[in-house]
């Protein structure tokens, strides 16, 4: 009996196994490229996938600026940045996406301090519900918003130092997004609804690369938005508390760790030859066809125009 059931047990670990490095992990960056005297701005990189990806482009050589809420845990993320990765280029800048007016006034610092923008990567991140400074949508303006505005703001210094690169951290959850314009940007309650805007705000994350891509033609700026994977990060620690045991047990078995999780946002960051692919759709290091509603370009424009009139950057 005892056999049998040790026989048992290791068939399912090895299935385990064999499932996780086929359909979890998914592949590794390929290639080994230097970034030194490169700079490298990344929004919330003091944890999960964009602190796995701040550490491998500090490996790289990159002058790397975590652009973060939380200072405390922003300076921690550097320490640790520093000392695995052996860069000293690695620093902190305070950045709340939640706040245009931070993000103004972040842009202004950046640009007062640092001569040099190689490739910006929009990786922070909100699930949960709740309202920003100015009272919009929490996830809409921390995923999408604050980072067109950012974007916008950084752009000469990035046509300063083309080649340049924009890398816009999406997600499959696009497929059940919708673009209403009447009440995208509206705050909402509910775990359910708390969702469908997280949802919301990747499919305009994906529409906002594509038009930024035909903005951008001809400047030598590209931009990829990116699927990194279910990983499991803190991306969705408001979920309520009698949830969190449920999945934190699912999340140890079947997501991504954050070094898996980074290493499409690293393809797209430093991957040569892909620049004909600007604006389009990328996953397990591999081009790849969003779905339908990511396809839209009028929509695209639409909610350019959109955001353009929220942020007050229209004449």
């Amino acid at each position: 009996m005892a056999a049998t059931l040790l026989a048992g047990l290791a068939l399912l670990a090895g299935l385990y196994v064999w499932f996780y490095y086929n359909f979890v992990r998914g592949p590794k960056c390929p290639n080994e490229r230097s970034l030194r005297g490169k700079t490298v701005l990344l929004t919330g990189g003091n944890t999960g996938i964009g602190k796995a990806t701040a550490m491998d482009l500090a490996r790289r050589g990159a002058r790397v600026i975590l652009a973060c809420r939380n200072k405390e845990r922003g300076e921690t993320a550097v320490y640790d940045i520093r000392r695995e990765s052996g860069n000293n280029e690695v620093l902190f800048m305070s950045l709340d996406l939640a706040n245009l007016s931070s993000v103004r006034s972040f842009a202004d610092a950046f640009l007062r301090s640092e001569p040099r923008l190689d490739i910006l990567i929009n990786n922070a991140g909100v699930e949960y519900g709740g309202t920003s400074a100015e009272g919009f949508n929490l996830a809409f303006q921390v995923n999408h918003l604050s980072h067109f505005l950012l974007t916008h703001l950084l752009l000469d210094r990035l046509k300063h130092c083309a080649p340049s690169r924009v890398v816009v951290l999406a997600s499959r959850a696009h497929r059940v997004g919708k673009i209403d314009f009447q009440n995208i940007h509206r705050p909402v309650d509910g775990q359910l609804k708390s969702f469908q805007a997280y949802c919301n705000s990747k499919l305009a994350n994906i529409l906002y690369t594509r038009e930024l891509a035909n903005r951008l033609e001809g400047t030598n700026i590209t931009c990829y938005a990116v699927h990194p994977g279910v990983v499991n990060t803190e991306l969705f620690r408001h979920f309520p508390i009698w949830l969190r045991p449920v999945m934190d047990a699912f999340s140890w078995v079947f997501l991504r760790d954050p070094v898996d999780g980074a290493q499409t946002s690293i393809y797209c960051a430093t991957q040569e030859g892909i620049e004909r692919f600007s604006g389009h759709y990328f996953a397990n290091c591999k081009l790849l066809e969003p779905y339908p509603n990511a396809r839209d370009d009028a929509v695209a424009k639409k909610l350019w125009e959109f955001s353009e009139r929220m942020l007050g950057l229209t004449e």
